[in-house]
């Protein structure tokens, strides 16, 4: 199945890097913070927004949390250490779990729901990191791209909790290109993607289909210019999936707004 090459040219795989750790600086100074705080998941968004902010910062002004909780695997754990140790950043381990025990404890009805429950460990993910992001004086670096951000893929007021999004507009495939720029081991640009919010979740699974279609049809649909129909011929695929990238953008679009409120009145 034809997808779109989103790729970067290397002069420009050296430009966007520039630009996103400039980013960080910039957000880091207006803040008057001390540094920065992110959670790190051993995925590769996470992996790459520390490679960034250590570039931007030096390894003493990132500081990682490692959070686990029991849906979370071992591999994905130690690679989150792993990722803090090759950067020689500091970094804590703090278990999630007993945060959601204490949850339901005081509202036993969520007990079994699955999706009530994972959204949980992830809001309770950014309270964490809020929590030493506001004792030590830092920012909270969110770790989401451009595909998920246009799909809904995080937790409203739990990953997208942050303030600010240094990869936020990088598609999942430009994610990994520059990864492996900037030197991240290949072995973790290329692991499988997952949220673990609960147990065996991956990404592609959840939305039903590989990032590379899905990066696809938001450049050329959402983000580009074609129609469904245009979009299905361009791609080869069915315009049932373009359907489906439509459907989950548009119904998603209060996750990237501000709360609403009424209009003043006159």
């Amino acid at each position: 199945m034809p997808t779109l090459d989103l790729r970067f040219s290397e002069e420009e795989l050296e430009h966007r890097r520039d630009h996103l750790t400039e980013f960080i600086r910039e957000q880091v100074d207006a803040a008057g913070a001390e540094g920065t705080v992110l959670g790190l998941s051993g995925g590769i968004d996470s992996t790459l927004t520390a490679y960034l902010a250590v570039d931007a910062l030096g390894a003493e002004n990132v500081h990682g949390l490692v959070l686990p909780s029991t849906v979370s695997s071992d591999e994905n754990m130690s690679d989150a250490e792993r990722v803090a140790q090759m950067l020689e950043i500091s970094y804590d381990v703090i278990e999630v779990e007993p945060v959601i025990d204490a949850l339901l404890a005081a509202y036993p009805e969520a007990e079994g729901d699955r999706v009530a429950v994972g959204n949980a460990r992830a809001r309770v993910r950014g309270v964490l990191n809020y929590l030493v992001a506001n004792h030590e004086d830092r920012l909270v670096l969110g770790t989401g791209n451009r595909s998920e951000a246009a799909v809904g893929y995080f937790t409203k007021y739990g990953d997208g909790a942050v303030d600010c999004h240094p990869i936020g507009n990088l598609y999942k495939a430009q994610v990994r290109q520059l990864a492996r720029h900037v030197g991240v081991p290949e072995e973790l640009a290329a692991k499988t993607p997952t949220a673990e919010l609960w147990a065996d979740q991956t990404d592609e699974d959840e939305m039903g289909m590989d990032y590379e279609t899905l990066d696809s049809i938001l450049a050329t649909h959402i983000d580009g210019p074609l129609s469904v129909a245009a979009t299905a011929r361009e791609l080869e695929v069915d315009a049932a999936t373009v359907d489906k990238v439509r459907g989950m953008y548009e119904g998603s679009e209060h996750k990237r707004r501000v709360p609403p409120a009424p209009e003043p009145l006159d």
